[in-house]
């Protein structure tokens, strides 16, 4: 780490921090290593923009490991509903009451232990000790991939073992002994804010000068793009059902899977016949039935077409195992996906 032939790389970025690197940002205020934690984790596979709202609710209602770890599943995932990837909030659940049962309420200060923690892998726990300036650790998230492959020219598929393999070592190489806390928010904030993967900004960046990318004219080709498959898209039916007390009937989803752990509409395949689903679940109580307009949810590797049909009932729902009826009101309460969420919103209105 931080060799003479890599000063080229963190000295001038370090000046650039402390000339226009965020410092504004909620998890810097008053830091630590909790908010850190927090903080690293809605920020994986999401963007700063859009976890500064979520942290400050997730923070305000849990304010420490303690009050986390003693939250319910639902409490917890009601502050999560909307920011995506699940298994993020269900880990770090996991993982605050590991702390507060074998870590003493402390969040592990060592590298070995960190990676232990549900939800914790090497470019997380890197941040968590470099951030919180407990130990000078690598990190290597998608702006740092970014950065690195065009200083260095660095050519290959992202995913492939030996192009990882290489960049961890120019991560290591480049993080300096002093000042690490500051090199490490430094280089995420260059890959967010200028070396960016669709307008980056060489003119202003203090890298250009022996950013091999740049003087090869290769900027927008690296990191090397594999050809991405086109989305798939599936299609299901939300069956809304409303009783006789004007609650709605919700189903808890399994943890694994789209949603996990999430209350949601029961589904229906759209290959499957509605009238003989409601024949089987509603029989003779069927009050009323009505399609709703269709709605498109996007996930990562594939489209969701939801076909949303409310049904209304002259009785009282009966409830499977997994199910429960709410208010409108309650369901507000409720760790809900986002189209559960505005076909609520649409209700009460």
């Amino acid at each position: 780490m931080g060799s003479t032939h890599h000063i080229k790389f963190s000295r001038p970025l370090l000046k650039w921090w402390r000339a226009h690197g965020r410092k504004n940002l909620p998890w810097q205020q008053e830091p630590s290593v909790y908010k850190t934690w927090i903080s690293e984790i809605m920020l994986q596979q999401t963007q700063v923009i859009t976890v500064i709202p979520y942290f400050t609710k997730f923070i305000n209602r849990f304010p420490d490991v303690d009050s986390l770890a003693r939250a319910s599943d639902d409490d917890v995932m009601s502050m999560w509903s909307g920011l995506g990837f699940y298994s993020r909030a269900r880990n770090l659940h996991k993982a605050a009451k590991i702390i507060i049962e074998d870590h003493n309420s402390q969040i592990p200060n060592t590298y070995e232990l960190l990676i232990t923690l549900p939800g914790v892998g090497r470019s997380t726990a890197g941040a968590i000790l470099s951030l919180s300036r407990i130990e000078p650790k690598a990190i290597l998230d998608g702006n740092v991939k970014r950065v690195l492959s065009r200083f260095y020219s660095v050519q290959g598929d992202l995913k492939a073992t030996e192009t990882q393999k290489k960049l961890w070592q120019l991560a290591e190489k480049c993080l300096p002994l002093n000042d690490y806390d500051i090199y490490t928010q430094a280089i995420m904030d260059l890959g967010a804010t200028v070396c960016t993967s669709k307008k980056a900004m060489c003119s202003i960046c203090p890298l250009s000068k022996d950013c091999s990318a740049l003087e090869k004219d290769i900027v927008y080709m690296l990191p090397n793009k594999v050809l991405r498959k086109k989305k798939r898209r599936e299609s299901i039916y939300f069956m809304i059902i409303k009783d006789s007390s004007q609650k709605v009937l919700l189903q808890k989803r399994q943890d694994k899977g789209i949603w996990g752990g999430l209350w949601s509409f029961p589904e229906l395949d759209t290959s499957e016949n509605i009238e003989d689903w409601c024949d089987k679940k509603v029989g003779k109580n069927l009050k009323s039935l009505e399609y709703g307009k269709k709605l498109v949810h996007g996930f990562s590797h594939f489209d969701l077409e939801i076909n949303p049909i409310f049904i209304k009932i002259n009785k009282p729902i009966k409830k499977q195992r997994n199910q429960k009826i709410f208010t409108t009101q309650e369901i507000g309460e409720l760790g809900v996906p986002k189209p559960v969420k505005s076909i609520i919103q649409g209700l009460e209105g």
